[in-house]
Protein backbone atom coordinates (compact mmCIF):
# COMPACT_ATOMS: atom_id res chain seq x y z
CA UNK A 1 0.00 0.00 0.00
CA UNK A 2 1.16 3.57 -1.08
CA UNK A 3 1.93 6.09 1.74
CA UNK A 4 -1.33 8.05 2.38
CA UNK A 5 -3.47 6.07 -0.07
CA UNK A 6 -7.08 5.33 1.47
CA UNK A 7 -8.42 2.78 -0.73
CA UNK A 8 -6.59 1.08 -3.87
CA UNK A 9 -9.26 -0.91 -5.80
CA UNK A 10 -7.43 -3.95 -7.73
CA UNK A 11 -8.79 -5.26 -10.77
CA UNK A 12 -12.50 -4.66 -10.35
CA UNK A 13 -15.15 -7.00 -12.17
CA UNK A 14 -18.80 -6.51 -11.89
CA UNK A 15 -21.21 -8.19 -14.33
CA UNK A 16 -25.23 -8.27 -13.99
CA UNK A 17 -27.22 -11.36 -15.17
CA UNK A 18 -29.29 -10.69 -18.03
CA UNK A 19 -31.42 -12.98 -20.61
CA UNK A 20 -27.93 -13.98 -22.32
CA UNK A 21 -25.99 -14.79 -19.38
CA UNK A 22 -23.69 -11.43 -17.70
CA UNK A 23 -23.38 -8.58 -19.12
CA UNK A 24 -19.66 -7.31 -18.15
CA UNK A 25 -20.27 -3.29 -16.69
CA UNK A 26 -16.77 -2.87 -15.28
CA UNK A 27 -13.86 -5.38 -15.97
CA UNK A 28 -10.40 -5.10 -14.90
CA UNK A 29 -10.23 -1.62 -13.03
CA UNK A 30 -7.87 -0.76 -10.92
CA UNK A 31 -6.72 2.30 -9.20
CA UNK A 32 -6.17 4.29 -5.90
CA UNK A 33 -7.24 7.47 -3.53
CA UNK A 34 -4.79 9.28 -1.79
CA UNK A 35 -5.51 11.55 1.16
CA UNK A 36 -6.04 15.23 0.60
CA UNK A 37 -6.18 14.11 -2.98
CA UNK A 38 -8.83 14.16 -5.89
CA UNK A 39 -9.30 11.49 -8.13
CA UNK A 40 -12.11 12.27 -11.05
CA UNK A 41 -13.93 9.14 -13.34
CA UNK A 42 -14.97 10.23 -16.33
CA UNK A 43 -16.52 8.71 -19.42
CA UNK A 44 -19.69 8.23 -21.68
CA UNK A 45 -22.95 7.21 -20.25
CA UNK A 46 -22.77 3.27 -19.75
CA UNK A 47 -18.73 3.20 -18.96
CA UNK A 48 -19.18 1.78 -15.58
CA UNK A 49 -18.31 5.41 -13.76
CA UNK A 50 -21.11 4.75 -11.32
CA UNK A 51 -21.53 1.30 -11.16
CA UNK A 52 -18.01 1.55 -10.07
CA UNK A 53 -18.31 4.09 -6.94
CA UNK A 54 -21.59 1.96 -6.00
CA UNK A 55 -19.47 -1.34 -5.34
CA UNK A 56 -17.05 0.74 -3.07
CA UNK A 57 -20.13 2.04 -1.13
CA UNK A 58 -21.58 -1.65 -1.06
CA UNK A 59 -24.68 -0.28 -3.14
CA UNK A 60 -25.37 -2.55 -5.40
CA UNK A 61 -27.92 -5.10 -5.13
CA UNK A 62 -26.48 -7.85 -4.35
CA UNK A 63 -29.00 -10.55 -5.60
CA UNK A 64 -28.62 -8.75 -9.17
CA UNK A 65 -24.86 -8.31 -9.20
CA UNK A 66 -21.79 -10.80 -9.79
CA UNK A 67 -18.39 -9.30 -8.85
CA UNK A 68 -16.19 -11.56 -11.08
CA UNK A 69 -12.67 -10.64 -9.87
CA UNK A 70 -11.05 -7.73 -7.76
CA UNK A 71 -10.43 -6.65 -4.25
CA UNK A 72 -11.03 -3.46 -2.55
CA UNK A 73 -7.78 -2.77 -0.34
CA UNK A 74 -8.55 0.28 2.48
CA UNK A 75 -6.15 1.99 3.98
CA UNK A 76 -5.28 1.02 8.10
CA UNK A 77 -7.00 3.90 9.87
CA UNK A 78 -10.15 3.86 7.69
CA UNK A 79 -10.82 -0.08 9.24
CA UNK A 80 -9.74 0.67 12.92
CA UNK A 81 -11.75 -0.99 15.58
CA UNK A 82 -13.42 -3.00 12.32
CA UNK A 83 -11.37 -5.83 11.87
CA UNK A 84 -7.66 -6.90 11.72
CA UNK A 85 -8.09 -7.33 7.76
CA UNK A 86 -6.53 -4.36 5.47
CA UNK A 87 -8.67 -6.09 2.25
CA UNK A 88 -11.83 -7.06 1.51
CA UNK A 89 -14.10 -8.78 -1.62
CA UNK A 90 -16.77 -6.81 -3.10
CA UNK A 91 -19.76 -7.28 -1.60
CA UNK A 92 -18.05 -7.67 2.28
CA UNK A 93 -20.18 -6.79 5.44
CA UNK A 94 -17.11 -4.50 6.35
CA UNK A 95 -18.58 -2.15 3.57
CA UNK A 96 -21.63 -1.64 5.69
CA UNK A 97 -20.02 -0.81 8.35
CA UNK A 98 -17.64 1.61 6.56
CA UNK A 99 -20.61 3.43 5.00
CA UNK A 100 -21.65 6.73 6.04
CA UNK A 101 -19.27 6.82 8.92
CA UNK A 102 -15.55 6.79 7.08
CA UNK A 103 -16.95 6.86 3.46
CA UNK A 104 -19.88 8.72 2.11
CA UNK A 105 -21.56 9.47 -0.70
CA UNK A 106 -22.64 12.71 -2.53
CA UNK A 107 -25.40 11.82 -5.03
CA UNK A 108 -26.50 13.85 -9.03
CA UNK A 109 -29.72 14.95 -7.66
CA UNK A 110 -30.04 15.98 -4.22
CA UNK A 111 -33.76 16.46 -4.46
CA UNK A 112 -34.20 12.34 -4.80
CA UNK A 113 -31.96 12.10 -2.61
CA UNK A 114 -33.28 13.70 0.40
CA UNK A 115 -36.72 13.05 2.03
CA UNK A 116 -39.53 15.44 1.18
CA UNK A 117 -41.48 14.86 3.98
CA UNK A 118 -38.23 15.24 6.79
CA UNK A 119 -36.92 18.42 7.56
CA UNK A 120 -33.42 19.09 6.61
CA UNK A 121 -32.25 19.29 9.74
CA UNK A 122 -33.74 15.76 10.44
CA UNK A 123 -31.64 14.16 7.52
CA UNK A 124 -28.60 15.47 9.14
CA UNK A 125 -29.47 14.50 12.03
CA UNK A 126 -30.23 11.50 12.08
CA UNK A 127 -27.01 10.45 10.51
CA UNK A 128 -25.02 11.92 13.51
CA UNK A 129 -26.86 9.93 16.24
CA UNK A 130 -26.50 6.48 14.18
CA UNK A 131 -23.61 6.72 13.60
CA UNK A 132 -21.97 8.72 16.31
CA UNK A 133 -24.91 8.15 19.42
CA UNK A 134 -25.24 11.60 19.63
CA UNK A 135 -28.21 12.70 21.58
CA UNK A 136 -31.28 15.48 19.49
CA UNK A 137 -29.95 18.30 21.02
CA UNK A 138 -26.24 17.46 20.33
CA UNK A 139 -27.07 16.62 16.81
CA UNK A 140 -29.30 19.98 16.36
CA UNK A 141 -26.53 21.49 17.01
CA UNK A 142 -23.97 19.66 14.95
CA UNK A 143 -25.95 20.33 12.02
CA UNK A 144 -25.78 24.07 12.67
CA UNK A 145 -22.31 23.97 12.63
CA UNK A 146 -21.83 21.93 9.67
CA UNK A 147 -24.70 24.21 7.61
CA UNK A 148 -22.96 27.32 8.45
CA UNK A 149 -19.45 25.28 7.46
CA UNK A 150 -20.40 24.81 3.76
CA UNK A 151 -21.98 27.99 4.06
CA UNK A 152 -25.93 28.02 4.06
CA UNK A 153 -27.30 30.96 4.02
CA UNK A 154 -29.48 31.37 7.48
CA UNK A 155 -28.60 28.45 8.50
CA UNK A 156 -30.22 28.35 11.36
CA UNK A 157 -33.65 29.07 9.44
CA UNK A 158 -32.65 25.94 7.02
CA UNK A 159 -32.31 23.56 9.83
CA UNK A 160 -36.49 23.24 10.21
CA UNK A 161 -37.31 23.58 6.06
CA UNK A 162 -37.78 20.86 3.61
CA UNK A 163 -36.16 20.18 0.82
CA UNK A 164 -38.64 21.89 -1.99
CA UNK A 165 -38.12 25.24 -0.16
CA UNK A 166 -34.34 25.28 -1.00
CA UNK A 167 -33.13 26.16 -4.11
CA UNK A 168 -30.86 22.97 -6.06
CA UNK A 169 -27.58 24.59 -4.65
CA UNK A 170 -28.91 25.03 -0.93
CA UNK A 171 -30.48 21.29 -1.41
CA UNK A 172 -26.65 20.33 -2.59
CA UNK A 173 -24.89 22.00 0.12
CA UNK A 174 -27.37 19.92 2.65
CA UNK A 175 -26.27 16.60 1.18
CA UNK A 176 -22.42 17.72 1.71
CA UNK A 177 -23.12 18.53 4.76
CA UNK A 178 -25.00 15.15 5.42
CA UNK A 179 -21.74 13.12 4.10
CA UNK A 180 -19.27 15.00 6.29
CA UNK A 181 -21.43 14.65 9.27
CA UNK A 182 -19.09 12.29 10.17
CA UNK A 183 -15.91 13.12 8.98
CA UNK A 184 -15.19 10.74 6.40
CA UNK A 185 -12.19 9.66 5.07
CA UNK A 186 -13.23 9.30 1.52
CA UNK A 187 -15.80 11.25 -0.27
CA UNK A 188 -17.47 9.96 -3.40
CA UNK A 189 -18.85 12.62 -5.66
CA UNK A 190 -21.31 11.47 -8.90
CA UNK A 191 -22.04 14.01 -10.73
CA UNK A 192 -23.07 16.99 -8.08
CA UNK A 193 -22.91 19.88 -10.16
CA UNK A 194 -24.71 18.56 -12.90
CA UNK A 195 -27.82 20.37 -12.63
CA UNK A 196 -26.48 23.61 -11.14
CA UNK A 197 -25.63 27.22 -12.75
CA UNK A 198 -22.04 28.02 -13.58
CA UNK A 199 -22.20 30.09 -10.53
CA UNK A 200 -23.25 27.56 -8.47
CA UNK A 201 -21.39 24.88 -9.41
CA UNK A 202 -18.18 27.20 -9.19
CA UNK A 203 -18.98 27.63 -5.37
CA UNK A 204 -20.08 23.73 -4.91
CA UNK A 205 -16.47 23.15 -6.27
CA UNK A 206 -14.74 26.01 -4.48
CA UNK A 207 -16.90 24.48 -0.95
CA UNK A 208 -15.31 21.23 -1.95
CA UNK A 209 -11.98 21.74 -2.36
CA UNK A 210 -11.61 23.89 0.76
CA UNK A 211 -13.35 20.85 3.16
CA UNK A 212 -11.10 18.21 1.48
CA UNK A 213 -7.80 20.86 2.69
CA UNK A 214 -9.26 21.23 6.05
CA UNK A 215 -10.15 17.89 6.42
CA UNK A 216 -7.71 15.69 4.41
CA UNK A 217 -10.31 13.93 2.69
CA UNK A 218 -9.78 12.11 -0.25
CA UNK A 219 -12.31 12.97 -3.21
CA UNK A 220 -13.41 10.71 -5.95
CA UNK A 221 -15.37 12.89 -8.18
CA UNK A 222 -17.93 11.29 -11.37
CA UNK A 223 -18.02 13.26 -14.29
CA UNK A 224 -18.86 14.25 -17.64
CA UNK A 225 -17.30 17.69 -17.52
CA UNK A 226 -14.15 17.97 -18.70
CA UNK A 227 -13.49 21.60 -17.42
CA UNK A 228 -14.89 20.52 -14.16
CA UNK A 229 -11.57 17.99 -13.96
CA UNK A 230 -9.41 20.34 -14.84
CA UNK A 231 -10.71 22.36 -11.88
CA UNK A 232 -10.71 20.03 -9.28
CA UNK A 233 -8.93 17.03 -10.15
CA UNK A 234 -5.26 15.62 -8.84
CA UNK A 235 -5.62 12.05 -11.42
CA UNK A 236 -7.43 11.38 -13.63
CA UNK A 237 -9.46 7.89 -14.80
CA UNK A 238 -10.81 7.35 -18.28
CA UNK A 239 -13.30 4.27 -18.29
CA UNK A 240 -15.48 3.44 -21.68
CA UNK A 241 -17.37 0.19 -21.96
CA UNK A 242 -16.62 -0.49 -18.47
CA UNK A 243 -12.15 -0.59 -19.12
CA UNK A 244 -9.94 1.88 -18.26
CA UNK A 245 -8.09 3.26 -21.00
CA UNK A 246 -6.05 6.22 -19.55
CA UNK A 247 -4.75 6.62 -16.11
CA UNK A 248 -2.55 9.32 -14.94
CA UNK A 249 -2.40 13.08 -13.70
CA UNK A 250 -4.62 15.92 -14.83
CA UNK A 251 -1.98 17.55 -16.61
CA UNK A 252 -0.74 14.48 -18.33
CA UNK A 253 -3.99 12.99 -19.25
CA UNK A 254 -5.77 16.34 -20.49
CA UNK A 255 -2.48 18.16 -21.99
CA UNK A 256 -1.20 14.70 -23.43
CA UNK A 257 -3.55 12.25 -23.71
CA UNK A 258 -2.17 8.86 -25.20
CA UNK A 259 -5.53 7.43 -25.96
CA UNK A 260 -7.33 8.11 -29.12
CA UNK A 261 -10.66 7.58 -27.01
CA UNK A 262 -9.77 10.64 -24.69
CA UNK A 263 -8.08 12.50 -27.45
CA UNK A 264 -12.07 12.10 -28.84
CA UNK A 265 -13.26 13.42 -25.38
CA UNK A 266 -11.35 16.84 -25.13
CA UNK A 267 -12.30 17.38 -28.06
CA UNK A 268 -16.58 17.07 -28.53
CA UNK A 269 -15.98 19.89 -26.48
CA UNK A 270 -17.16 23.29 -28.13
CA UNK A 271 -14.07 25.33 -28.56
CA UNK A 272 -14.06 28.54 -26.83
CA UNK A 273 -12.15 30.53 -29.58
CA UNK A 274 -13.51 29.12 -32.33
CA UNK A 275 -16.69 28.17 -33.73
CA UNK A 276 -16.90 24.99 -36.25
CA UNK A 277 -19.43 24.04 -38.35
CA UNK A 278 -19.83 20.63 -36.72
CA UNK A 279 -18.35 19.37 -33.67
CA UNK A 280 -16.36 16.29 -33.62
CA UNK A 281 -17.59 13.13 -32.16
CA UNK A 282 -16.20 9.92 -30.55
CA UNK A 283 -17.46 8.45 -33.68
CA UNK A 284 -15.00 11.09 -35.70
CA UNK A 285 -11.75 9.61 -33.94
CA UNK A 286 -12.69 6.18 -34.10
CA UNK A 287 -12.92 6.60 -38.15
CA UNK A 288 -10.26 8.80 -38.43
CA UNK A 289 -7.37 9.57 -36.01
CA UNK A 290 -6.77 13.18 -36.48
CA UNK A 291 -10.07 14.31 -37.77
CA UNK A 292 -10.28 18.07 -38.40
CA UNK A 293 -13.09 20.26 -38.20
CA UNK A 294 -14.53 22.78 -40.69
CA UNK A 295 -15.07 26.79 -39.70
CA UNK A 296 -18.33 27.64 -39.26
CA UNK A 297 -20.11 29.29 -42.61
CA UNK A 298 -22.13 31.73 -40.47
CA UNK A 299 -25.95 32.25 -42.75
CA UNK A 300 -27.75 35.10 -42.72
CA UNK A 301 -30.49 35.99 -40.85
CA UNK A 302 -33.75 36.99 -41.77
CA UNK A 303 -34.34 41.08 -41.74
CA UNK A 304 -37.52 41.03 -39.88
CA UNK A 305 -38.56 39.78 -36.78
CA UNK A 306 -40.45 36.19 -36.53
CA UNK A 307 -40.95 36.91 -32.46
CA UNK A 308 -41.25 40.34 -30.80
CA UNK A 309 -41.33 41.26 -26.75
CA UNK A 310 -42.66 44.09 -25.11
CA UNK A 311 -42.74 45.22 -21.59
CA UNK A 312 -43.01 42.04 -20.74
CA UNK A 313 -43.55 41.03 -17.15
CA UNK A 314 -44.86 38.08 -15.10
CA UNK A 315 -45.19 38.82 -10.86
CA UNK A 316 -47.14 36.07 -8.38
CA UNK A 317 -48.38 36.78 -5.54
CA UNK A 318 -48.11 35.21 -1.98
CA UNK A 319 -50.35 35.53 1.16
CA UNK A 320 -50.13 33.58 4.49
CA UNK A 321 -53.28 32.22 5.47
CA UNK A 322 -55.86 34.51 6.96
CA UNK A 323 -53.68 37.16 6.71
CA UNK A 324 -54.06 40.60 4.59
CA UNK A 325 -50.16 41.25 3.88
CA UNK A 326 -49.58 40.26 0.14
CA UNK A 327 -46.08 39.71 -0.98
CA UNK A 328 -45.72 40.02 -4.97
CA UNK A 329 -43.08 38.50 -6.48
CA UNK A 330 -40.97 39.59 -9.88
CA UNK A 331 -40.32 36.89 -11.94
CA UNK A 332 -40.01 38.88 -15.44
CA UNK A 333 -39.43 42.30 -15.09
CA UNK A 334 -40.32 44.39 -18.14
CA UNK A 335 -38.44 42.47 -20.60
CA UNK A 336 -38.00 43.51 -24.23
CA UNK A 337 -36.02 41.56 -27.49
CA UNK A 338 -37.12 40.23 -30.73
CA UNK A 339 -36.12 37.15 -32.56
CA UNK A 340 -34.96 37.03 -36.18
CA UNK A 341 -36.13 34.15 -38.52
CA UNK A 342 -33.61 31.49 -38.79
CA UNK A 343 -31.70 32.92 -35.62
CA UNK A 344 -30.80 30.54 -32.56
CA UNK A 345 -31.24 33.24 -29.53
CA UNK A 346 -28.62 31.82 -26.60
CA UNK A 347 -31.10 32.67 -22.92
CA UNK A 348 -28.42 32.50 -19.39
CA UNK A 349 -28.53 33.50 -16.00
CA UNK A 350 -28.28 31.84 -12.77
CA UNK A 351 -31.04 30.06 -11.40
CA UNK A 352 -33.87 32.14 -10.31
CA UNK A 353 -32.92 35.01 -12.92
CA UNK A 354 -36.44 34.23 -14.80
CA UNK A 355 -35.44 31.79 -17.70
CA UNK A 356 -38.41 29.27 -17.09
CA UNK A 357 -40.92 31.56 -16.44
CA UNK A 358 -40.03 33.75 -19.72
CA UNK A 359 -39.87 30.35 -21.87
CA UNK A 360 -43.64 29.37 -20.93
CA UNK A 361 -45.03 32.85 -21.57
CA UNK A 362 -43.42 32.95 -24.89
CA UNK A 363 -45.06 29.41 -25.23
CA UNK A 364 -48.65 30.70 -23.84
CA UNK A 365 -48.51 28.02 -20.61
CA UNK A 366 -48.99 30.94 -18.14
CA UNK A 367 -50.23 33.88 -18.46
CA UNK A 368 -47.81 37.30 -18.77
CA UNK A 369 -48.80 39.83 -16.26
CA UNK A 370 -48.87 42.83 -18.63
CA UNK A 371 -46.69 43.08 -21.68
CA UNK A 372 -47.25 41.98 -25.53
CA UNK A 373 -45.71 38.71 -27.09
CA UNK A 374 -46.30 38.99 -31.27
CA UNK A 375 -45.47 36.12 -33.68
CA UNK A 376 -44.73 37.07 -36.95
CA UNK A 377 -46.00 34.04 -38.90
CA UNK A 378 -47.20 35.83 -41.40
CA UNK A 379 -45.02 39.90 -41.57
CA UNK A 380 -48.57 41.75 -42.76
CA UNK A 381 -50.70 40.61 -39.64
CA UNK A 382 -48.33 39.52 -36.44
CA UNK A 383 -50.48 37.63 -33.71
CA UNK A 384 -50.52 38.49 -30.40
CA UNK A 385 -50.31 35.60 -28.13
CA UNK A 386 -52.06 37.16 -25.00
CA UNK A 387 -55.52 37.40 -26.85
CA UNK A 388 -55.13 33.91 -28.06
CA UNK A 389 -57.11 31.32 -26.35
CA UNK A 390 -59.05 27.45 -26.47
CA UNK A 391 -58.56 26.65 -30.77
CA UNK A 392 -56.88 29.47 -31.49
CA UNK A 393 -54.30 28.86 -29.01
CA UNK A 394 -53.89 25.28 -30.09
CA UNK A 395 -53.56 26.27 -33.52
CA UNK A 396 -50.60 28.35 -32.48
CA UNK A 397 -48.77 25.80 -30.64
CA UNK A 398 -48.24 23.81 -33.38
CA UNK A 399 -46.14 26.06 -34.77
CA UNK A 400 -44.29 27.00 -31.14
CA UNK A 401 -43.05 23.89 -29.53
CA UNK A 402 -39.90 22.73 -26.54
CA UNK A 403 -37.57 20.09 -25.76
CA UNK A 404 -37.21 19.44 -22.01
CA UNK A 405 -33.81 19.18 -19.97
CA UNK A 406 -34.99 15.43 -18.74
CA UNK A 407 -36.13 13.13 -21.86
CA UNK A 408 -37.14 10.33 -19.49
CA UNK A 409 -40.08 12.33 -17.58
CA UNK A 410 -40.69 14.28 -20.63
CA UNK A 411 -42.09 10.76 -21.91
CA UNK A 412 -45.26 8.74 -20.66
CA UNK A 413 -43.04 5.00 -19.83
CA UNK A 414 -46.66 3.30 -21.00
CA UNK A 415 -46.43 4.66 -24.38
CA UNK A 416 -44.22 3.50 -26.62
CA UNK A 417 -41.85 5.87 -29.29
CA UNK A 418 -44.35 5.94 -31.78
CA UNK A 419 -47.23 6.75 -30.17
CA UNK A 420 -45.09 9.89 -28.11
CA UNK A 421 -44.69 11.09 -31.96
CA UNK A 422 -47.87 10.67 -33.69
CA UNK A 423 -50.09 11.80 -31.17
CA UNK A 424 -48.99 15.31 -31.52
CA UNK A 425 -50.06 14.75 -35.43
CA UNK A 426 -53.29 13.44 -34.52
CA UNK A 427 -54.53 16.70 -32.05
CA UNK A 428 -53.43 18.56 -34.76
CA UNK A 429 -54.76 16.82 -37.88
CA UNK A 430 -51.87 15.98 -38.96
CA UNK A 431 -51.34 13.19 -41.58
CA UNK A 432 -54.69 11.01 -43.83
CA UNK A 433 -54.29 7.89 -41.83
CA UNK A 434 -52.88 6.01 -38.60
CA UNK A 435 -50.28 3.99 -41.43
CA UNK A 436 -49.68 8.19 -42.64
CA UNK A 437 -48.88 9.23 -39.58
CA UNK A 438 -46.76 6.08 -39.15
CA UNK A 439 -44.45 6.83 -41.92
CA UNK A 440 -44.05 10.33 -40.83
CA UNK A 441 -42.99 9.09 -37.62
CA UNK A 442 -40.75 6.53 -38.52
CA UNK A 443 -39.34 9.26 -40.83
CA UNK A 444 -38.36 11.91 -38.21
CA UNK A 445 -36.96 8.85 -36.28
CA UNK A 446 -34.32 8.56 -38.92
CA UNK A 447 -33.78 12.01 -39.63
CA UNK A 448 -32.67 11.87 -35.50
CA UNK A 449 -30.32 9.06 -36.03
CA UNK A 450 -32.92 6.56 -35.03
CA UNK A 451 -34.88 3.75 -37.17
CA UNK A 452 -37.66 1.56 -37.95
CA UNK A 453 -37.40 -0.67 -35.15
CA UNK A 454 -37.78 1.79 -32.65
CA UNK A 455 -41.03 3.03 -33.27
CA UNK A 456 -42.79 0.20 -30.95
CA UNK A 457 -40.47 0.37 -28.13
CA UNK A 458 -40.58 2.48 -24.50
CA UNK A 459 -38.80 4.98 -22.84
CA UNK A 460 -36.89 2.56 -20.55
CA UNK A 461 -35.71 0.84 -23.57
CA UNK A 462 -33.15 3.60 -24.72
CA UNK A 463 -30.17 5.88 -23.20
CA UNK A 464 -30.67 9.57 -22.04
CA UNK A 465 -28.58 10.61 -25.72
CA UNK A 466 -31.40 8.12 -27.46
CA UNK A 467 -34.55 9.42 -25.56
CA UNK A 468 -33.14 13.24 -26.15
CA UNK A 469 -33.29 12.69 -29.92
CA UNK A 470 -37.25 10.93 -29.68
CA UNK A 471 -38.29 14.26 -27.53
CA UNK A 472 -36.34 15.98 -30.56
CA UNK A 473 -38.31 14.21 -32.78
CA UNK A 474 -41.16 14.26 -31.03
CA UNK A 475 -41.28 18.15 -31.36
CA UNK A 476 -41.02 17.86 -35.08
CA UNK A 477 -43.87 16.77 -35.54
CA UNK A 478 -46.22 19.38 -35.79
CA UNK A 479 -44.15 20.78 -38.05
CA UNK A 480 -43.54 24.11 -36.00
CA UNK A 481 -41.43 27.46 -36.76
CA UNK A 482 -39.99 28.02 -33.72
CA UNK A 483 -38.56 25.82 -30.61
CA UNK A 484 -37.36 26.42 -27.46
CA UNK A 485 -34.26 24.31 -26.04
CA UNK A 486 -34.68 23.87 -21.98
CA UNK A 487 -31.68 22.65 -21.10
CA UNK A 488 -31.67 20.15 -23.56
CA UNK A 489 -28.28 18.79 -23.23
CA UNK A 490 -27.27 19.60 -19.64
CA UNK A 491 -27.65 16.15 -18.49
CA UNK A 492 -25.63 14.68 -21.54
CA UNK A 493 -22.31 13.49 -21.47
CA UNK A 494 -19.70 15.14 -23.39
CA UNK A 495 -19.69 12.99 -26.56
CA UNK A 496 -23.59 12.70 -26.54
CA UNK A 497 -23.62 16.00 -26.24
CA UNK A 498 -21.77 16.95 -29.61
CA UNK A 499 -24.12 14.71 -31.39
CA UNK A 500 -27.18 16.30 -30.01
CA UNK A 501 -26.01 19.77 -30.86
CA UNK A 502 -24.98 18.41 -34.34
CA UNK A 503 -28.34 16.95 -34.71
CA UNK A 504 -30.19 20.78 -33.40
CA UNK A 505 -28.09 22.89 -36.16
CA UNK A 506 -28.80 20.22 -38.99
CA UNK A 507 -32.49 20.28 -38.19
CA UNK A 508 -32.18 24.18 -38.13
CA UNK A 509 -30.59 24.57 -41.73
CA UNK A 510 -33.02 21.72 -43.20
CA UNK A 511 -36.32 22.91 -41.65
CA UNK A 512 -35.70 26.52 -41.15
CA UNK A 513 -36.12 26.91 -37.97
CA UNK A 514 -35.85 29.53 -34.87
CA UNK A 515 -34.17 28.14 -31.87
CA UNK A 516 -34.38 30.23 -28.32
CA UNK A 517 -31.81 28.36 -26.32
CA UNK A 518 -31.60 28.09 -22.82
CA UNK A 519 -28.52 26.46 -20.85
CA UNK A 520 -26.18 27.45 -18.10
CA UNK A 521 -23.40 25.83 -19.95
CA UNK A 522 -21.99 28.99 -21.52
CA UNK A 523 -19.69 27.05 -24.12
CA UNK A 524 -22.33 25.10 -25.50
CA UNK A 525 -24.63 28.51 -25.78
CA UNK A 526 -21.52 30.28 -27.56
CA UNK A 527 -21.08 27.47 -29.83
CA UNK A 528 -24.88 27.51 -30.87
CA UNK A 529 -25.70 30.97 -30.76
CA UNK A 530 -26.02 33.77 -33.17
CA UNK A 531 -26.73 36.24 -30.15
CA UNK A 532 -26.76 35.75 -26.79
CA UNK A 533 -29.64 37.24 -24.00
CA UNK A 534 -28.14 37.50 -20.36
CA UNK A 535 -30.52 37.67 -17.45
CA UNK A 536 -30.57 38.57 -14.17
CA UNK A 537 -33.24 39.10 -11.51
CA UNK A 538 -35.77 39.18 -13.99
CA UNK A 539 -33.96 41.51 -16.11
CA UNK A 540 -31.89 41.62 -19.16
CA UNK A 541 -28.62 42.39 -18.18
CA UNK A 542 -27.01 42.39 -21.83
CA UNK A 543 -28.06 41.17 -25.34
CA UNK A 544 -25.63 41.12 -28.26
CA UNK A 545 -23.58 38.77 -31.16
CA UNK A 546 -23.14 35.85 -29.25
CA UNK A 547 -18.72 36.52 -29.77
CA UNK A 548 -19.15 40.23 -28.67
CA UNK A 549 -20.94 38.85 -25.12
CA UNK A 550 -18.64 35.71 -24.81
CA UNK A 551 -15.59 37.47 -25.01
CA UNK A 552 -15.95 41.18 -24.45
CA UNK A 553 -18.97 41.36 -21.92
CA UNK A 554 -20.41 44.66 -20.97
CA UNK A 555 -22.02 43.83 -18.00
CA UNK A 556 -20.25 42.82 -14.69
CA UNK A 557 -22.69 40.44 -14.06
CA UNK A 558 -21.91 38.75 -17.19
CA UNK A 559 -18.04 38.84 -16.73
CA UNK A 560 -18.99 37.19 -13.31
CA UNK A 561 -20.65 34.03 -15.06
CA UNK A 562 -17.78 34.12 -17.70
CA UNK A 563 -15.19 33.52 -14.56
CA UNK A 564 -16.76 30.94 -13.33
CA UNK A 565 -16.81 28.88 -16.46
CA UNK A 566 -14.44 25.60 -14.95
CA UNK A 567 -11.24 25.21 -16.67
CA UNK A 568 -11.25 28.07 -19.14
Amino acid sequence: MKENVILEVNHLGIAFPNNTGLLQAVEDSSFSVSQGKTLAIVGESGSGKSVSSLSIMGLLNPEKTVFTSGTFRFHSSIIEGVADKKECLPGDNMLLQLRGSKIAMIFQEPMTSLNPVITCGQQVSEVLMKHLGFSREQSRNRTLELFEEVKLPRASAMIDQYPHQLSGGQRQRVMIAMAIACEPLLLIADEPTTALDVTVQGEILHLLKSLQHTRGMGIIFITHDLGVVEEIADDVLVMKSGKMVEYGTVSDVLNSPQNEYTRGLLQCRPNADKKHQRLLTIADFENNPQPAAQPRQERPLGELPFLSVHNLSKQYSTHAFLRRNIKTNTAVDHVSFEIFKGETLGLVGESGCGKTTLSRMLLGLIPATEGIINYHFDQNSPINLANLSGQALRNIRKEIQIIFQDPYSALNPKHSIGRAITEPMLVHGIGNSDNDRKRKAIDLLEKVGLNSSHFDRYPHEFSGGQRQRIVIARALACKPSFIICDESVSALDVSVQAQVLNLLNDLKFEFGLTYLFISHDLRVVHYMSDRILVMNKGKIEEIGIADAVFNRPKSEYTQKLLDAIPGK
